[in-house]
């Protein structure tokens, strides 16, 4: 009996030409997942904990000052009230941006909106975040501006989200 099965370069669906309906990732979601991939090679590196908790901090604060305008302001801000609110929280990069992690598990995150090209920052939490509260519950907020009644309230739901 005769083999029928055609060759797999003929058979298989080309991703590559001109398919114009692929939507695939942006230009942004790229670079997030090159610098997520920097992130983990960084991390991989040998030195004592302390060393890398101190560069992991640096980085996120350098990244912080590559911002600009309100998103600057406004990771500014968060990166105090986090450190104030939950300082067992490690200051760490996560997709490019400012993430604060406990045991290694990013719990809460910022996202500048001129990264996305957004029209609002983001300041979310990831689901080792302590926020389980009935069968729903936020995981993100959207961000234009800080006030001070904003900054207690991410200070408080960092607190829990930590605990």
């Amino acid at each position: 009996m005769k083999d029928t099965q055609k060759p797999a370069s003929t058979t298989a669906k080309s991703t590559t030409g001109t398919d114009k309906s692929f939507e695939g990732f942006t230009a942004e979601e790229r670079d997030a997942m090159k610098e997520r991939a920097k992130e983990l090679k960084a991390s991989a590196r040998r030195g004592s904990r302390a060393e890398k908790a101190a560069e992991e901090e640096a980085a996120v604060v350098a990244k912080i000052a590559e911002m600009e305008g309100s998103d600057r302001v406004m990771a500014e801000r968060i990166h105090a009230v986090v450190k104030a609110s939950a300082p067992d929280l490690a200051p760490k990069l996560w997709y490019g941006m400012p993430a604060y992690a406990k045991d290694g598990k990013v719990v809460c995150f910022f996202q500048s909106a001129q990264k996305f090209s957004a029209r609002y920052a983001t300041f979310g939490f990831s689901d080792k975040a302590n926020l389980d509260e009935g069968a729903m519950w936020p995981t993100s907020y959207a961000l234009r501006e800080l006030s001070a009644t904003d900054e207690a309230r991410i200070g408080a739901l960092v607190k829990q989200a930590a605990s």
